[in-house]
C-alpha cells in the first residue's frame, strides 16, 4: 500500500481519450487502498469525474509542434516550465511511483520523474504508440499497451498487454445481450464521433438513409453526436428522409446509448473501440484522417482482423456507399451477431485490474520508496 507521504501519482489530461483509462486505474488503485495524486494541464483540471476527487496539481503543458519556429520555441519553452513545475511537485510528494497515460499534457510529468529516477510508467491507448510515449519509451520501466503488436514501439523495448480499461459505467452494457434486427421490428443506430461530433457524419449518414429501400429506413432511429452549429441542417436532413434522429452535441448517457444499438457509426478513437468492443457492438468505424501518424486506422483495422466490425475511410465515403454497406448490414442478422461476439471477445473486459496489478509490480521491483535516490537528484 501506498502511505499518504508516499503517493502514487498519474499523468493524465487533454482529451478524453487519455483521461478515461486513468479514471478507471485510479478506481480500482483506490479500491486497493492506495493513496493517489494527479498531475494535469488546465484543460484536464477543468474535467469532472474521479481524478478530480485526487488531491490534483495543475503544471504547463502544450505540445512542441506550432506554426513555424516561433510556435515549436513557444512549444519548447511551455515545456521547460512545465517540467520545472511537475520535478518541484515530485519532489515534494516523494511518490513510490509515476504513471503516464500518453499526450503533450502527460510528457512534462513524465520527463521530469525519469530526471529524477522514479519508478515511472507509462500506457498507450492506441494500436500505434504516441509521439510523447515513443519519446519516453526508452526511459521508463515499463510501457503498458491496449493492443497487441503495437506499431512504432521502439527497438528493445518490450511492451506488457494490458488492455484498455473502459469506464466504469459500460459495465451493464457488456451484461446486455445483443439482439440483432430481424423481421419488421426497429433499428437502433447510433452516431459518435469525438467530443463535439464529427461534422462529416452529418454530411453523410442522412443522406445515406435517404437512399435506403422505404420498408428498411422507416424502421431506423438515430442517436447522433452532433455540432451546434449545425444541427439545425442535420435535423432538417433527417427530416426530409423520414427518420426520427435524436442529435445532441454531448450524450451523458453513452453507455446506454451503445447497449441499445444494433449498429454504430463512429470514429476509431481508442477509448471509443474499447467501450464498443467491450459493450460487444457492432460498428462501422471511419478513422479521422489527420490522426497522428494515422492511429485511427490501425485501431479500427484492429477490430476488423477480429470480425469485429467495418473500416471505412472517410476519403472514400460517400452517400451512396455508406447506403450500400448500411442496407447490407442491416438486412443480414447473422454478420450482425457475430460481430458483436467477435467484439466482446476482443475485449479484455478486466483491463483495469491488469494495470493495477502491473502498477503494483512497479511499486514492488522498485524496493519500495527511495528517499536517497530523490535526495540525490
Amino acid at each position: 500500500m501506498t502511505g499518504p507521504s508516499h503517493p502514487i501519482v498519474l499523468a493524465a489530461g487533454g482529451t478524453g481519450g487519455h483521461m478515461f483509462p486513468a479514471e478507471a486505474l485510479a478506481n480500482v488503485l483506490k479500491q486497493r487502498g492506495h493513496n493517489l495524486v494527479w498531475i494535469t494541464d488546465e484543460r484536464g483540471a477543468t474535467r469532472s469525474g474521479p481524478l478530480s476527487e485526487l488531491e490534483t496539481h495543475t503544471i504547463i503543458a502544450r505540445g512542441l509542434a506550432g506554426f513555424g519556429a516561433i510556435g515549436r520555441l513557444k512549444g519548447a519553452l511551455s515545456l521547460g516550465v512545465g517540467v520545472f513545475q511537475a520535478r518541484r511537485i515530485l519532489k515534494d510528494l516523494n511518490p513510490t511511483a509515476v504513471i503516464g497515460f500518453g499526450g503533450y499534457a502527460a510528457a512534462p510529468t513524465i520527463m521530469a520523474a525519469t530526471h529524477l529516477k522514479l519508478p515511472t510508467a507509462v500506457h498507450e491507448q492506441n494500436a500505434v504508440i504516441g509521439k510523447a510515449n515513443r519519446l519516453f519509451a526508452k526511459r521508463v520501466d515499463h510501457v503498458y499497451t491496449s493492443f497487441e503488436n503495437t506499431r512504432l514501439i521502439p527497438d528493445g523495448v518490450s511492451p506488457l498487454l494490458t488492455g484498455m480499461p473502459v469506464r466504469s459505467s459500460f459495465g451493464a452494457a457488456r451484461t446486455k445481450p445483443y439482439v440483432a434486427p430481424e423481421g419488421e421490428g426497429p433499428i437502433k443506430i447510433v452516431v459518435l464521433g469525438g467530443s463535439q461530433g464529427a461534422a462529416v457524419f452529418s454530411h453523410l449518414v442522412p443522406y445515406a438513409l435517404k437512399r435506403l429501400p422505404d420498408d428498411l429506413r422507416k424502421r431506423i432511429t438515430v442517436d447522433q453526436q452532433c455540432r451546434s452549429e449545425i444541427a439545425a441542417e442535420t435535423r432538417l436532413a433527417y427530416s426530409n428522409c423520414g427518420v426520427q434522429a435524436h442529435l445532441q452535441p454531448f450524450f451523458d448517457d453513452v453507455p446506454e446509448l451503445v447497449a441499445r444499438s444494433h449498429l454504430l457509426i463512429t470514429r476509431s478513437g481508442a477509448s471509443t473501440v474499447s467501450e464498443v468492443s467491450y459493450a460487444g457492438r457492432p460498428a462501422i468505424y471511419v478513422p479521422y484522417p489527420y490522426a497522428a501518424d494515422d492511429h485511427q486506422t490501425d485501431n479500427a483495422q484492429a477490430l476488423v482482423n477480429a470480425g469485429a466490425g467495418w473500416c471505412l475511410q472517410q476519403d472514400a465515403l460517400t452517400p451512396d456507399s455508406l447506403a450500400i454497406n448500411l442496407d447490407q448490414l442491416l438486412t443480414d442478422s447473422v454478420a450482425l451477431t457475430k460481430a458483436s461476439a467477435n467484439a466482446k471477445k476482443f475485449a479484455i473486459p478486466e483491463a483495469a485490474d491488469r494495470l493495477a496489478d502491473a502498477v503494483e509490480r512497479l511499486l514492488h521491483g522498485s524496493n519500495g520508496h527511495s528517499e536517497k535516490t530523490l535526495g540525490a537528484a
